[in-house]
């Protein structure tokens, strides 16, 4: 007993180093309110939606999961608005959807877009991080 006492004695006086401080959150930026006043989002490469990729929305608005599209006399079409936060190098370091009613293809679309502008955004000279809007729309026929 008298060897527990002393342990705990001898941990209580110990001296303690202090925590190393901690880096405040960067804080998240958001894009306007108003995505109308955003510029266009330039790529190096052109973009094309196949229909394969159009499969997924296709297939979420068949089972239900999505009323978001638009039935026209040639097929249906869903177009969905991302913002994207873009530095002076190109890089994309957010991309947020327009809300549509549709989580599961907002995010299938944010993912689209991830993979089309790597390596593939013309910055243009920009001085700072800056806000672009862009459109993906998905077509199929039925």
């Amino acid at each position: 007993m008298n060897v527990i006492a002393a342990l705990l004695i001898a941990v209580a006086q110990a001296p303690v180093a202090p925590l190393p401080p901690v880096a405040p959150k960067p804080a998240i930026v958001l894009p306007p309110a108003d995505w109308s006043a955003l510029p266009t989002l330039r790529y190096r490469r052109p973009i094309a939606t196949t229909p394969e990729v159009s499969s997924f929305v296709r297939d979420e608005i068949a089972s239900g999961r999505c009323t978001a599209g638009i039935r026209s006399a040639t097929g249906s079409l869903l177009s969905i608005d991302l913002a994207l936060l873009v530095t002076p190098t190109g890089e994309v370091r957010r991309i947020i959807p327009r809300a549509i009613d549709c989580p599961t293809v907002e995010q299938y679309a944010r993912g689209l877009v991830s993979r089309q502008t790597r390596d593939n955004v013309d910055a243009g000279g920009l001085a700072a991080d800056t806000w672009f809007r862009t459109t993906i729309t998905f077509t199929w026929t039925g």
